[in-house]
């Protein structure tokens, strides 16, 4: 719901109207409905508008506490805001809107910022308090909705994108190159830095404050996953009751809207099970789902279009159906597009998210989606066993880096990258940032076999998940369109952490029973196994298909590896090995071209590398030499 923006110069240089609706202008197409900026002598803020809670002219920010203390943008939405609204009416708080920033603002003026810790939802907050001339950034819980932020030691400037940022004049555009190393390790970046040098990430659940004093931007951090206090006493079927009712109420509580609301329905069992419940309280409610043209495609990836089992679901939950077919030409139209919006390049396979959205905001402006299920109840079992019987802490970091080196390893960097680069990057740095992650939380322990899938489920939350959250934001509100994450639900969340793994992983028993430190030939047999989400499943099975609870998990993929080799493989060519190619400052061509080689003529699958090489090439055409889109 919106973009937001500020600009703070500490050395009370004062901020210009011009320059903060300049800046604002570039994140126009988060909030197509209306702006407001809030400019007084060295602050100035502004918001772009999506109107979902009351779209009247109440709704309009930057908006001000009554007793006249704050002043604050806000992105997100707030499912709990009636019954904070309640609470404060009884403290004697007035409202005039029914918007849940009015009780943001009303909350911090009785609470002070620990209020966020308060907030079911998801946010990126700027507040400005006026008599304490302090600013204070705040972010949700799970990092649903992202703020960036840029401070040279003079100015403060933050916002929901990045291209805002870099329209300060005093910004010059570089690449952090430990950024890019990350990226091409990892696919994402684990660290809270980004591409763009001298621009950072706001920590999910984080809060910062700066004034006058500030040389250094500090994080505060007030909340964390736990997974350490799992409740072993807890029966099979009470786990597989309360999951089924938080799941209910999480849905309900996040169809609140005063515009159109639907659903992103693949043909798995998460956007199932929220369009089983969301269909209840809307009267023919819209679906959407993408598919592929699989007519060139072969091998596993033929069975990668979803559009069958969606349509089933569909018809049983008598929704109204929405379909977009992609083919392979499509790459070729829409990666800039979506590498504009993107900015911050995170994880795989995107331009189904860019095609589905677009979809989806011709007809609503809100759409719930299944993103955070597998991340909470355990859906990627290949992974946890790849790890689950480790020996110790160090055998765990050692086998989990391995598996997470999703596109180059380490040994292979110094033929990645030009020499100009590897001279200058840390190699060893990914490896450290993938430890900190863990090493960020001391109650982990990684002494048995469910331990180590705990720790993995808290790895996956911090690090991959906020990946795709990014991704499903950038690209939903490129069309003006509110993405909401039924999973992640505070109480649901909440409850999820307690359940035992043995509930998760159905097979688990079986699988700690196969260990044998001596015999290869058992750990490939149990790595196969594909049990996860079991009480997810089961709590489910209320609500969709057997056809669908049962069926194998496979994840949604675009048959990439099949495109590049056969109608894509001339523009993967002619992107990443022309004479103009602007990546080859950083990235060899030869290497390039060694992968792309190994990709069409020898049948060694590098689609996620590719794919990465592409977003990288336009990353450095639009943002380095200034290419429109």
């Amino acid at each position: 719901m919106c973009g937001i923006l500020g600009v703070f110069n500490i050395n009370e240089e004062p901020v210009h109207r011009d320059l903060i609706k300049s800046m604002a202008d570039k994140i126009a197409h988060r909030g197509p409905d209306s702006d407001g900026f809030y400019v007084k002598d060295n602050i100035g803020l502004a918001h772009k508008r999506l109107a979902i809670l009351d779209t009247s002219e109440k709704g309009a920010q930057p908006m001000g506490s009554k007793d006249g203390t704050w002043i604050i943008i806000f992105n997100g939405c707030i499912y709990n805001f009636s019954e904070l609204k309640l609470e404060l009416k009884t403290k004697g708080h007035k409202f005039s809107s029914e918007t849940d920033t009015e009780v943001i603002c009303e909350g911090l003026s009785e609470y002070g910022t620990s209020f966020f810790q308060r907030l079911n939802g998801m946010f990126a907050i700027g507040a400005w308090n006026i008599k304490e001339e302090k600013l204070y950034l705040s972010r949700d819980r799970f990092g649903i909705k992202p703020l960036y932020y840029w401070f040279n030691g003079q100015t403060l400037c933050f916002s929901s994108e990045i291209k805002a940022i870099i329209k300060h004049p005093d910004y010059k555009i570089d690449v952090d190159l430990q950024a890019l190393n990350e990226y091409f390790t990892f696919q994402n970046v684990f660290s809270f830095n980004t591409l763009f040098k001298g621009v950072s990430m706001l920590p999910p659940a984080n809060t910062v404050k700066i004034d006058a004093s500030t040389t250094l931007v500090k994080h505060e951090s007030w909340w964390d996953y736990d997974f350490t206090k799992t409740d072993e006493s807890m029966s099979f079927e009470f786990a597989k009751s309360e999951t089924k009712r938080l799941f209910e109420q999480a849905v309900k509580r996040q169809m609140i809207a005063d515009v159109p609301v639907g659903a992103y329905l693949s043909g798995g069992m998460d956007s199932g099970s929220i369009t089983s419940i969301a269909s209840k309280h809307v009267d023919r409610l819209s679906t959407f789902t993408c598919g592929f043209d699989m007519s060139e495609v072969t091998g596993r990836e033929a069975n990668f279009d979803e559009r069958r089992d969606a349509e089933l679901m569909a018809n049983h939950f008598k929704t109204e159906q929405f379909e977009q077919v992609i083919n392979a030409g499509d790459i070729r139209w829409s990666l800039p597009k979506l590498v504009y919006h993107l900015e911050d390049l995170r994880v795989g396979m995107s331009y189904a998210n860019y095609y589905i959205s677009r979809l989806a905001s011709k007809f609503v402006k809100v759409c719930l989606q299944g993103t955070g299920g597998d991340e909470l109840f355990g859906g990627y079992p290949w992974r946890y066993y790849k790890v689950f019987d480790s020996l110790n802490k160090e055998d765990f970091f050692s086998q989990y880096y391995e598996f997470w080196q999703r596109l180059v390893p380490d040994a292979e960097k110094e033929t990645l990258f030009t020499k100009e680069v590897f001279d200058k990057v840390d190699i060893d740095e990914p490896r450290r940032v993938f430890e900190r992650v863990f090493t960020f939380n001391d109650k982990l322990k990684y002494n048995t076999p469910e331990q180590h899938i705990n720790n993995s489920l808290y790895f996956e939350l911090k690090t991959f998940l906020p990946g795709l959250f990014l991704v499903g934001d950038k690209l939903a509100m490129a069309h003006g369109l509110e993405e909401r994450f039924p999973f992640m639900d505070n109480d649901l969340v909440d409850f999820a952490m307690k359940v035992p793994v043995k509930h998760k992983l159905g097979n688990l028993e079986k699988e700690i029973a196969k260990i044998d430190e001596n015999s290869e030939k058992q750990k490939s047999s149990y790595r196969e196994f594909n049990d996860g989400k079991n009480v997810l499943r089961k709590a489910m099975s209320d609500f969709i298909p057997d056809e669908i609870i049962n069926r194998k998990k496979q994840g949604f993929s675009a048959p990439d590896e099949s495109w590049y080799r056969g109608e894509n493989a001339e523009y993967v060519k002619e992107l990443l090995l022309a004479d103009n190619t602007v990546s080859t400052k950083y990235i060899n061509k030869e290497y390039i071209h060694k992968i792309i080689k190994e990709h069409i003529e020898d049948g060694i699958n590098h689609r996620l590398l590719i794919w990465s090489f592409m977003n990288f090439e336009w990353w450095c055409k639009i943002f380095l030499n200034g290419e429109t889109v």
